[in-house]
């Protein structure tokens, strides 16, 4: 609850300050997102480090931020989310400079996934502030809020994103000092502390441990295969990460409190959904990368160029998501996720013909449209099916595995794909090799679209109305986790059920 008897009202200044507070901290994370993708060319130049060091750049940071984010919600609930959300910016910020003045690759990236860290701390301390702070009926107006502003932070991040890396690429992430100064001092005044008086006594340390492993041995030996083939000590990589995640199954069903209430997989709708999670946001993690990439080494777009090349889709998303998803609401899933995934996976086959002397009204644009316009179609049904599929009151831990089986997907992706496209060693910097690398990308990544179309036709056809069986009562309450803006849409994917533990 908050630690004061009168909750807050949104039109009123110190609303306004709680709000600028957890928009700006959530945003910290969000932009680093956007705009370190536009600097890897430049990281790329000036560090060395081949292709596999601009993987890592990505995956270092996604890797700890997908094995603890759930880890730093339950933080959150326990010890104050003021105090966990502001130390997660302070770590974020310190770990922002190492970066900035990172004097080597294997720098660079372990100070990256320290910053993953930060953003695991702050991120679920985010919307979780507003919710527990504000009068019930002023909630959901400032959730609107939340994500309308920061929709127009993504679509301010890569006009900021390229014009920096224009500079400097170090100020990609020196930005964060003063704007991370900011919320803390915000927070520090403005926003009241707030714990949950129900969360469990402990921590699943054991869990955290396992996933952090499971995904670290993964992403480390399935990069390394991608990069120089299979090898003894990269295929037992591939094993002690394969063990480690069935441990972690293991673990939490026996767990006293889980940090992946493995009840929720009985239900097959949210089994079905989080695969059809997994193949999307697989697909869109190494587009994302790979496209800004193709865009500066072999159509010769300048950051600046790269980095707003994908503005379309933020712009897509924010006029459509909510009619789809009060569409969806009425027909089901199925038909919104099936057409979308086909959609999008035609935007992406349209990006094969972004090469060489491309511009971005013939080439770029159509293709971003038509990718955009499939990616309106999925991301409020697949948030309301992963919702729909759980009972009201494990809804928050229903998103908070959502969200890290997307950034999981993201992660692996970016490990896996580009070593089956051929695209290894110094290539980012030869437009030829890059770009019959890009075009097979492009290919495995509509595949996977593909799979998640037929996935969806197939397993998803019950309403959003909740006639989907609900799983098992669970004696462990939700792990609380926000709305995860896309970093390159403006959009919230995958989103919590904004209801607060202390209405209850």
């Amino acid at each position: 609850m908050a630690a004061s008897a009168e909750r807050l009202r949104l039109g009123t200044s110190s609303g306004r300050w709680v709000l600028l507070a957890t928009v700006l901290g959530s945003s910290l994370a969000m932009l680093d997102s956007t705009v370190v993708t536009v600097a890897l060319q430049r990281i790329g130049r000036d560090l060395g480090g081949g292709f596999t060091g601009l993987q890592w750049t990505v995956n270092a940071y996604a890797l700890t931020l997908a094995a603890l984010i759930l880890l730093g919600g339950s933080l959150g609930d326990r010890f104050g989310r003021r105090r966990v959300f502001v130390i997660g910016v302070l770590w974020f910020a310190l770990a922002s400079l190492a970066c900035g003045i990172a004097p080597s690759i294997e720098t660079l990236v372990a100070a990256r996934a320290l910053q993953g860290v930060g953003g695991a701390l702050l991120t679920p301390g985010s919307l979780a502030i507003i919710s527990a702070s504000f009068r019930r009926d002023d909630r959901a107006a400032a959730i609107g809020a939340w994500s309308g502003l920061g929709g127009i932070g993504a679509a301010i991040g890569p006009f900021l994103g390229g014009w920096l890396v224009e500079w400097s690429w170090r100020l990609v992430f020196l930005i964060n000092l003063p704007l991370a100064a900011v919320v803390v001092a915000v927070a520090l005044r403005h926003v009241p502390e707030t714990r949950d008086p129900q969360a469990v006594p402990g921590l699943d340390l054991s869990g955290t441990a396992l996933a952090v492993l499971g995904l670290a041995a993964l992403t480390w030996s399935l990069t390394g295969i991608g990069g120089t083939g299979p090898t003894p000590v990269l295929l037992a990589a591939l094993a002690v990460g394969l063990l480690a995640l069935v441990a972690l199954g293991l673990v939490e069903r026996r767990s006293r409190h889980p940090l992946i209430p493995t009840a929720l997989f009985a239900n097959p709708v949210f089994t079905a959904a989080n695969l059809v999670t997994l193949l999307i946001y697989g697909a869109l993690g190494v587009v994302f990368v790979l496209l800004v990439l193709q865009l500066q080494t072999v159509s010769g777009f300048t950051p600046l160029q790269a980095g707003t090349a994908l503005l379309p889709v933020t712009v897509i998303m924010l006029l459509f998501s909510a009619r789809v998803g009060a569409l969806a609401q009425r027909l089901g899933p199925r038909l919104p996720l099936t057409v979308g995934s086909l959609v999008a996976a035609v935007g992406l086959l349209l990006m094969r013909r972004i090469g060489p002397g491309s511009t971005w009204v013939a080439d770029v644009l159509p293709a971003v449209v038509v990718f955009g316009a499939g990616l309106a179609l999925i991301v409020a049904p697949l948030t309301a099916t992963v919702l729909d599929a759980a009972a009201e009151r494990h809804a928050g831990a229903a998103s908070g595995v959502n969200n890290a089986v997307a950034r999981a997907a993201g992660l692996l992706a970016v490990a896996v794909i580009p070593g089956l496209a051929g695209i290894e060693g110094v290539d980012y910097t030869d437009p030829v090799a890059f770009d019959a690398g890009f075009q097979t990308a492009m290919s495995i990544a509509a595949a996977l679209l593909v799979g998640a179309a037929v996935i969806a036709f197939a397993l998803l056809g019950v309403s959003l109305g909740g006639e989907a069986p609900v799983p098992p009562p669970s004696t462990s309450p939700p792990q609380r986790l926000p709305i995860e803006r896309c970093a390159h849409c403006g959009v919230s994917a995958p989103q919590m059920h904004p209801e607060d533990r202390d209405a209850r």
